[in-house]
This record gives structure tokens, sequence and C-alpha cells, in this order.
């Protein structure tokens, strides 16, 4: 046997579908450090493989490119995309929608809080 087995078909796949999908080569290993805590702090080793946080990254790198189109279909009847197309697309995923809009209210609050900081560091400064 020459080794190719069932993981050999899933990387021609990948490959595959990775070339006829976009025009260019995707950067591998951006997002490795920030996976590789996400992976430890699931229950992975401190220091997993580095082809486990590959194929995490391939995965997680797909759903998002797959969501964003998926928006942007949804958005293209209104010709701009908003983040509105986004939760409508996770909608029936009652915890991503749960968690997406958990984090949109607390980056609002970030940006209240920002606001108001820099506006009381104005007075400070032009109360001197």
């Amino acid at each position: 046997m020459s080794g190719g087995g069932a993981g050999g078909s899933f990387k021609q796949k990948v490959e595959s579908s990775s070339k006829s999908d976009t025009s260019f080569k995707r950067k591998r290993g951006v997002f490795q450090k920030e996976l590789q805590h996400m992976m430890y702090g699931y229950g992975d080793d401190q220091n997993p493989l580095p082809e486990s946080v590959a194929l995490v990254e391939d995965i997680v790198v797909e759903y998002v490119t797959d969501l964003a189109h998926k928006a942007q279909d949804v958005a293209s009847k209104r010709g701009r995309l908003m983040i509105e197309d986004f939760l409508f697309i996770i909608r029936k995923d009652f915890p991503k929608l749960n968690r997406a809009t958990e984090l949109l209210a607390m980056n609002e609050e970030l940006k209240q809080a920002r606001k108001a900081f820099d506006m009381d560091e104005e007075k400070l400064v032009s109360g001197d």
C-alpha cells in the first residue's frame, strides 16, 4: 500500500476544492498561536501537533469563508453586507446566535466606555 488511505483522499478534496474556489493562495499558520491556545483550553496538549493545528486552521478558515459567502449571498439583494446577514445565517444554531449576540452587546458596551473615557480625558486636559 502507498499510505494514501482515507487521509490522502480528504487532503486531495481539500486541495482541489481550495484551488477551484479561490484564485489566491492562503497563507497558512496565520492563526497558529491562537489555535494552539484554544486547543489547550479545550483539553488538548499544551503544545499540540503542528498537523493538528494546521487541520483545525483549515477547518476554521473553510467554515468562516463559507459563512461569509452565504452572508454575502443574503446581502446581495440589499447590496450591502451587514452584521444582521451573519445573524440571519446562524439563526437556527441557538448557541452560536446567543454567543454572537452576547459578543455584539459586549462590543457596544466597550465602545460606549471608550467614548466616555475619551470625553473624561478631554475634560481633564481642557480643564487644566
